[in-house]
C-alpha cells in the first residue's frame, strides 16, 4: 500500500544488439538503492553492470547419434534402474535399522525409504513375512518404517502381509485406515489382492474405509481387465455385498441405516464388477417403505454401472 515506504528501488535497463536473428550484444545494468537509508537518491546502493557479446556462431551443431531402439517413453515418477542383483531379507532388515538410525527429515532419510519401498517390491510373501518378524520394531517417536513403505510397495505379497497385519490387530487404528485407504492407488491391482482382502468385508465392525477401499479395488481391477465378473475373487466380494443389502435394503433401525449406506456407497464404488446386482439396487430405490436416504442411495450405486446393464428399465418410471 502506499502508506507503506518502499524498502528497496531497484531499476534494470538493457540494450541488445541483434544481427542476422541473433542476439549479438547485450549490455545490462542494474541499480539497488535501499531507500531508509538514502537522501536524495544517494545512500546505500549497489550498481551491477554486465555485458555478453558473440563471439563466434558455429556452422553446423555437432550431436551424438542415439539408436533409436535404445529409446523408449516412460514416467519419470519414482523410476529407478532396475537392479540384477537378488535382494535378501536380510538386506532390507539393515535397511530399517539404517532408517532407525537416520536423521529424520534428510535427504538421507528421503533416499532410504525410496531404497525400502523398491527392495520390498523383489521380496516373496514368505521373505515379507520373515521381514516383518524381525523388523515390526518401533523406532525413536514411535516411528516403524516398516509399516510406512508397505502401502507404496503395491505388490500382491505386500497386500497380502498388510491384509494380515490389519487381521492380526498389531497396529494403531489410524495406520489401518491408512491402509485401505491406501487400496485405492494401487495401479496395477490382481485377483490375488482381491481374494486375500474380501474377507475383511465380513469381519465384525469393517469400518468404512474398508469398505470403500476394498472396493475401490475391485474398480480398478475391473477397469483393466475383461470379463472380471468371471474372477472368483471378484464374485466372492460382490456375493457379500449382495447380503448386506439382503435383497430389498429394508433396514430396522437408526445403525442398520448407517450401514446399508455405507454397503451401497461400496456397491457404487465397485461399479462394473457390481453390475449383477442391479435388479436388487432397483428394487431399493423402487421400495416405498424403505427410508428416502436409502432409496437415494440405491440410485447413486449405480454410479458407475454401465448403461449396457439397461438401468433406465430397472428403475421404475416415474416414482
Amino acid at each position: 500500500s502506499q502508506s507503506e515506504q518502499q524498502i528497496l528501488s531497484s531499476k534494470l535497463e538493457c540494450v541488445q544488439s541483434i544481427k542476422d536473428g541473433v542476439l549479438a550484444e547485450a549490455k545490462c545494468t542494474e541499480s539497488n538503492l535501499v531507500t531508509p537509508f538514502s537522501q536524495k537518491g544517494s545512500g546505500a546502493k549497489t550498481q551491477t553492470q554486465s555485458s555478453l557479446k558473440v563471439f563466434q556462431v558455429e556452422t553446423e551443431t555437432l550431436y551424438k547419434k542415439v539408436d533409436s531402439e535404445d529409446l523408449y517413453v516412460t514416467s519419470m515418477l519414482y523410476e529407478r534402474e532396475q537392479t540384477e542383483r537378488e535382494v535378501t531379507g536380510g538386506e532390507v532388515t539393515e535397511l530399517v535399522w539404517k532408517l532407525c538410525l537416520a536423521r529424520s527429515a534428510s535427504f538421507e532419510t528421503a533416499d532410504l525409504f525410496m531404497t525400502l519401498v523398491f527392495e520390498l517390491r523383489h521380496l516373496s510373501l514368505e521373505a515379507l513375512k520373515a521381514l516383518w518378524q524381525r523388523s515390526s520394531f518401533k523406532c525413536r517417536d514411535n516411528w516403524q518404517p516398516l509399516i510406512d513403505a508397505l502401502p507404496s510397495c503395491a505388490t500382491e505379497a505386500c497386500v497380502v502381509l498388510m491384509k494380515e497385519i490389519i487381521a492380526s490387530r498389531e497396529v494403531e487404528e489410524d495406520k489401518v485406515e491408512y491402509y485401505f485407504w491406501s487400496f485405492s492407488f494401487i495401479p496395477k491391482p490382481t485377483s490375488g489382492m482381491i481374494e486375500s482382502l474380501a474377507p475383511l468385508l465380513k469381519s465384525p465392525g469393517a469400518s468404512q474405509s474398508c469398505f470403500l477401499g476394498v472396493t475401490a479395488l475391485l474398480h480398478r481391477f475391473c477397469s483393466a481387465y475383461n470379463s472380471c465378473d468371471d474372477v472368483p475373487a471378484v464374485q466372492s466380494v460382490v456375493k457379500t455385498l449382495g447380503k448386506f443389502l439382503g435383497g430389498n435394503c429394508t433396514v430396522e433401525d437408526s445403525e442398520g441405516l448407517s450401514q446399508m449406506q455405507l454397503v451401497l456407497k461400496a456397491v457404487g464404488n465397485a461399479g462394473l464388477a457390481a453390475a449383477s446386482l442391479a435388479p436388487v439396487l432397483s428394487l431399493c430405490a423402487s421400495l416405498k417403505s424403505n427410508p428416502i436416504e436409502i432409496r437415494l442411495a440405491a440410485i447413486q450405486a449405480f454410479r458407475r454401472i454401465p448403461c449396457s446393464v439397461r438401468v433406465s428399465d430397472l428403475l421404475p418410471a416415474g416414482d
